[in-house]
């Protein structure tokens, strides 16, 4: 059969810089960033960074039924914060998101970090199980973002969790994508999350990748691509989607933010935590060509770019020996930090928010490229007042799990 057109027709945000669209895109033109001193990090022993990405101004407690909260940490609970906000703007009500062709592909890192640190000290400081509550393990689970998500809003399609560190949002956009794309559903809900904790922090931290030269200046660090940089920033946030083929949208008539044009993911099949830029590379060129796009018309790149020192290179090195040197090229998260399973859908949102205000964000903190990158248009600086079609949004994680989304303005 022939592949459907899928649009994007619903967003839901939680992000360190705003909870919407148009919050977001204000961030982004106006240089506000999320990144705060966390004091508590200072009562773990060894762990050397004191920066993170928090949301702020969300209130999660009692908005949802107790039966329903019960088996949800916070990040379950920012994960239905986006999901509500998405359905209510693609204006999809109870009765139509549980019919059968409506499915659900959401991702975390793991389950709630907060919850898990409650039960092992709970289970292992006693040896015993007394007063562990039946829906514990339901809140760390690795799948309790999509598992949550399908018990509130009733979905009976397909429902897929796509836990794969930090392509865990884009690879449930791009698994949302293909499930519209070959007739398998006609609505598909995606998206990631992530809670703050410092276990994540620690994960870093032990492979000396977190940001930890600048723990008294919170708005100099990350530094994507910059000379120096010296690490990641941890992030909290949500990001939800939904998806929908073309004509179905058009049918009831739905607003759409963007087309998903392509979509590509791969394994690099080499280590677990160094990169490949080859893989890097093959990520993409799969998605051009499942857009049917040439190189050259890809018109802005949202870079994955975390601010570790081998990372930056690597990318940079992938997307010039794909795209070349002319394409712009900048990361967000020097405004947001690493919001690990939840990026994904974040910085999809964040590339909708410029091709619709017509403007290129620079990337924050970055004010001397570091030679060993490539040499790409790095947007630097100023906000870049420019209306882009095309363009492309990439994300990898451990494993070597690539992944590489093309999206485009919506042409009848």
């Amino acid at each position: 059969m022939d592949k459907r057109r899928v649009v994007i027709t619903g967003l839901g945000l939680a992000t360190p810089v705003g909870h919407d669209l148009d919050t977001v895109s204000h961030a982004l033109r106006n240089d506000l960033h999320g990144i705060r001193r966390i004091d508590d990090f200072e009562r773990i022993g060894e762990l050397q960074t004191r920066l993170a990405g928090t949301v702020e101004g969300i209130e999660l407690k009692g908005r949802w039924p107790r039966q329903r909260t019960r088996s949800m940490g916070r990040v379950a609970l920012l994960a239905a914060h986006a999901t509500d906000a998405a359905l209510e703007d693609a204006k999809l009500d109870a009765d139509r998101r549980s019919a059968p062709d409506v499915g659900l592909a959401y991702g975390s890192t793991h389950g709630s970090s907060v919850e898990l640190e409650k039960f092992c000290r709970q289970v292992f400081g006693a040896d015993s199980l007394k007063g562990i509550a039946s829906s514990a393990y339901l809140r760390f689970m690795s799948h309790t973002t999509t598992a949550n998500l399908a018990g509130l809003y009733g979905i009976k399609g397909r429902v897929v969790s796509t836990c794969a560190a930090c392509v865990s949002a884009s690879q449930a956009v791009g698994t949302g994508y293909e499930a519209i794309s070959f007739g398998a559903q006609n609505i598909m809900i995606c998206g990631g999350s992530e809670e703050l904790h410092w276990v994540p922090a620690g994960v870093f931290d032990i492979l000396f990748a977190t940001s930890h030269r600048y723990n008294d200046q919170p708005d100099a660090s990350p530094r994507p691509f910059d000379v120096a940089r010296d690490g990641l920033v941890v992030a909290e946030g949500a990001g939800t989607v939904v998806l929908e083929e073309l004509e179905h949208a058009k049918a009831r008539g739905a607003h759409i933010y963007a087309e998903v044009l392509g979509y590509g993911t791969n394994c690099d099949g080499t280590h677990l935590t160094a990169p490949s830029a080859d893989g890097m590379a093959g990520a993409m060129r799969l998605a051009l060509r499942g857009a049917g796009l040439q190189a050259n018309d890809i018109q802005y790149v949202n870079a994955h770019a975390t601010a570790t020192q081998v990372g930056d290179v690597s990318e940079s090195h992938a997307t010039y020996s794909v795209l070349g040197g002319e394409v712009p090229i900048s990361s967000t998260k020097g405004f947001t930090g690493h919001t690990l399973g939840a990026c994904g859908t974040i910085e999809v949102a964040f590339c909708i928010a410029m091709m619709r205000d017509g403007f290129l964000a620079p990337t924050r903190n970055l004010h001397e490229v570091d030679p060993e990158c490539a040499d790409l248009d790095y947007i630097i600086g100023e906000v870049r007042s420019e209306s882009v079609d095309r363009v492309m949004t990439n994300n990898f994680a451990f494993g070597g799990i690539n992944t590489s989304l093309v999206l485009g303005r919506y042409t009848p």
